[in-house]
């Protein structure tokens, strides 16, 4: 969370002529609420359920870019079928980079108890083999402008024959 997946996704899927899908968008709008109302009524197991069916089906869609929440990889099934069904970037970012960008964000229901940057740590140290396993490519972030980020992905998965060349950077 707060890698740049979004920014970067819708970015990417623009210059490419491709549709844009980010699966919390998704699940918010078919559940008609909010990740954190969903967190709240049904735990984190009860929306890892539900992400896990559209994740499933947003997968078999053809000419999009898609955008996962960041704990979409704790469940095989996920990490299988994006693995398997699309071409994976991990934008991998330092928690304490995380930490720097989500300061401000009161909108994630996993940092809002406790200490942000300590949860950041722990997810990162749980997450970050899961996301390798998953990823075709890893990109690291450190802290360029979306832009710019948005070109390094555009120009790995072109030398990578995943897009066509476009020529330059757009």
């Amino acid at each position: 969370m707060g890698a740049g997946k979004t920014t970067v996704g819708r970015t990417l899927a623009q210059r490419a002529g491709l549709r844009f899908i980010d699966s919390d968008h998704e699940i918010e709008r078919e559940q008609g609420c909010t990740i954190a109302a969903l967190f709240s009524r049904l735990g984190e197991a009860g929306f890892r359920d539900i992400e896990a069916g559209a994740i499933d089906a947003l997968t078999q869609r053809e000419g999009v870019v898609l955008a996962t929440g960041g704990g979409a990889v704790l469940r095989p099934e996920n990490r299988k079928a994006l693995h398997e069904r699309g071409t994976v970037v991990y934008l991998r970012a330092s928690p304490d980079d995380l930490a720097h960008r989500l300061r401000h964000d009161r909108s994630r229901p996993l940092l809002q108890q406790g200490d942000m940057r300590a949860k950041l740590h722990e997810l990162y140290r749980v997450r970050d083999p899961l996301y390798r396993e998953t990823a075709h490519f890893v990109i690291e972030t450190g802290r360029p402008s979306p832009a710019l980020l948005a070109n390094m992905v555009q120009m790995q998965l072109e030398l990578a024959g995943v897009l066509p060349s476009s020529g330059a950077p757009g």
